[in-house]
């Protein structure tokens, strides 16, 4: 499944930076069953705070996440994929939905600098294996080789900053 989703995922993507990245969580929260949230969340090294991009899924209540704060604001401190198998389980946890049982988020990086990241929740637990991760992980390198510096905080949220 991963290798014809990764196959498909250049056919989205165009100069029109949001709509491919809203596309791209859209095809991966239909076609991946266990996906059932997927969003993207850009840094904001300035302020030290992420701000959530397109997305997937439930409306969240967590449009800005502050560093440190939640697996989202833990991965914006330790710049490595985290893998939740079971949020109730985590100290560190926001919920999102009372449904979320998992969650995966990979970093996104842009040479090396740390500009975004994918958040991905399930309603199973367990749900994520390392060819989820591996990927994830893929579709990252291949956004961050497509849009490159278009990814950063300043691009992305031209008035926010």
């Amino acid at each position: 499944m991963e290798t014809t989703l990764l196959k498909t995922i250049p056919s989205l993507l165009s100069e029109t930076i949001h709509e491919s990245l809203g596309e791209i969580c859209g095809l991966l929260q239909q076609k991946v069953p266990h996906y059932t949230w997927v969003g993207f969340y850009f840094m904001n090294h300035r302020k030290k705070q992420l701000h959530l991009g397109p997305y997937s899924g439930k409306p969240t209540d967590h449009n800005i996440i502050p560093f440190g704060k939640g697996i989202c604001g833990q991965v914006a401190v330790s710049g490595e994929t985290y893998l939740a198998e079971n949020v109730e389980e985590e100290d560190n946890y926001i919920a999102c939905s009372v449904d979320v049982r998992s969650e995966i988020v990979v970093p996104l990086y842009v040479g090396d600098g740390l500009v975004a990241q994918l958040d991905i929740d399930s309603d199973q637990v367990n749900a994520f294996t390392e060819a989820d991760e591996k990927f994830l992980k893929e579709v990252c390198s291949l956004l961050a080789r497509t849009y490159g510096s278009q990814l950063e905080f300043e691009n992305f949220f031209p008035s926010d900053h």
